[in-house]
């Protein structure tokens, strides 16, 4: 049975707090220590994160479901892309939990379980980019605080059906899955929607704060990502 539509404004993505309310990474007055924080890891500083994307390129996914891979178009969104790109490929999906998943809409990722990396990313948005395919069954978009004011940061959605009507709210798919669609609606939904929007879900301010040992301890049964890799097309 196919979801009721949701409103414009019960599907903005809120899931982000505001910079006052996280901790911040590295603190330090002369700045060693964020310097030394951030050559142990890369993705407690995004604004080094900024590599183009090819022009087309492939992710593969392994879950505790099963591996499924998302070919990316970078002029379907070249913002949202080149962001995904160097997320992918400086691991930052790793042990990342499929937070909210609604069945007969969409399974959102992408807050990371190491709220210090959370809090890193909180603020480091990408320009919107124009709708250019729509939100089809398959299609992977990037999640949004609001409306057409550069809010996105390192939340997506891969869509379980056609929701094309998201197009005129200014979701832009990046990339479709191309293999393992099949993995991807195994994703478990049983959770549902987020109980600050009427459902079981985790709240994403406690994702926030406390990453990982909040899921594991309140939401056991939540599917993640084990690992992501950038496809080398000239492997094999």
């Amino acid at each position: 049975m196919r979801s009721n539509p949701i409103s414009k404004r019960a599907f903005r993505f809120s899931a982000l707090l505001p910079a006052a309310m996280l901790p911040l990474a590295g603190c330090a007055g002369d700045g060693s220590e964020t310097e030394t924080a951030a050559a142990a890891n890369p993705l407690l500083t995004p604004a080094d994160l900024t590599e183009t994307a090819p022009e087309t390129f492939q992710a593969r996914f392994e879950t505790t479901k099963g591996e499924f891979v998302i070919e990316v178009t970078r002029a379907w969104a070249p913002n949202g892309a080149d962001r995904f790109y160097n997320l992918v490929k400086n691991g930052f999906f790793e042990d990342v939990r499929f937070f909210r998943v609604m069945e007969n809409f969409m399974a959102q990722f992408g807050m990371h379980g190491d709220p210090q990396v959370q809090a890193s990313w909180t603020m480091a948005t990408i320009p919107d980019d124009p709708v250019m395919t729509s939100n089809t069954r398959g299609t992977l978009t990037f999640a949004m605080r609001g409306e057409g004011t550069r809010t996105r940061t390192t939340q997506l959605f891969i869509n379980f059906i056609d929701n094309s009507r998201l197009d005129e709210m200014g979701f832009a798919p990046i990339g479709t899955v191309v293999e393992g669609m099949d993995v991807v609606d195994q994703i478990y939904a049983g959770y549902g929607e987020s109980a600050s929007r009427g459902g079981n879900g985790p709240l994403a301010q406690n994702i926030a704060a406390r990453g990982n040992e909040y899921l594991e301890e309140s939401f056991p049964e939540l599917d993640h990502i084990v690992s992501a890799a950038l496809v080398d097309p000239d492997a094999g």
